[in-house]
């Protein structure tokens, strides 16, 4: 299957039965035990975010791209805290379900900009370039493409988090592959670091923090790049 047919699958996924079930993920309300480590996994790399960004004491005068911004459990915080953000989904639902909490948490979305784009046709030019957990849904090619394009978009720095790949990550992969079920309908591509921080110098940036997300079901290496 090439990978026209990866973005394909996560567009439908995220529009339909994967919907629903990462809106439970990423909400507050009753999940099951694996759910809830992945949520509480997911909210750490939120937090290590947004920790990064408010050390830097400069929040408010930031504009911000989220690519992949989900039900906006990134997105909603920062523009509480005066950040000028962008938010693009591949999903309409997920669009969709931001602004509805953008706009019952903030009570406007003022400051904040919403709208259905997959990562490729991303345009404009912002301080910061975000995107956190949506290379796991794109082979190595792909993902390569995808930072190229997300630093072209960045004046300043780009933060990005990936499924490290690793032996034990692998074989875990692996025995997962034989227990296919209703929630697991996209591929999963774990990704090299020493190949993400290749392409990112390659565009004219050096990684300057680092962090690693481990849970039971969650792994997430995120990583922060500064323009040289």
């Amino acid at each position: 299957m090439n990978v026209a047919d990866d973005k394909t699958i996560v567009r439908e996924y995220f529009n339909s039965t994967g919907f629903d079930r990462w809106r439970r993920i990423y909400g507050d309300g009753e999940v099951n035990k694996v759910q809830l480590d992945i949520r509480n996994g997911h909210q750490q790399t939120v937090d290590t975010v947004i920790s990064w960004l408010k050390d830097d004491g400069n929040l408010p005068e930031l504009s911000i791209c989220d690519a992949g911004c989900g039900v906006g459990s990134l997105s909603i915080p920062l523009a509480a805290d005066g950040a000028k953000i962008y938010a693009s989904d591949i999903s309409e639902k997920m669009v969709t379900e931001a602004k509805d909490r953008a706009l019952a948490t903030l009570g406007n979305v003022e400051n904040t900009t919403f709208a259905v784009q997959d990562l490729e046709s991303l345009s404009g030019s912002y301080n910061t370039v975000i995107c956190l957990d949506v290379l796991i849904h794109y082979p190595q090619e792909k993902a390569d493409e995808m930072i190229s394009h997300l630093c072209s978009l960045a004046e300043s720095r780009v933060i990005m988090s990936f499924a490290p790949k690793n032996c034990a990550l692998t074989i875990l992969k692996k025995i997962g592959s034989f227990f296919p079920g209703p929630s697991k309908a996209t591929r999963a591509y774990l990704h090299r670091e020493a190949d993400v921080v290749k392409i990112l110098e390659s565009n004219g940036f050096t990684v300057q923090r680092q962090a690693m997300t481990k849970t039971r079901f969650y792994y997430s290496r995120l990583l922060e790049a500064t323009r040289q």
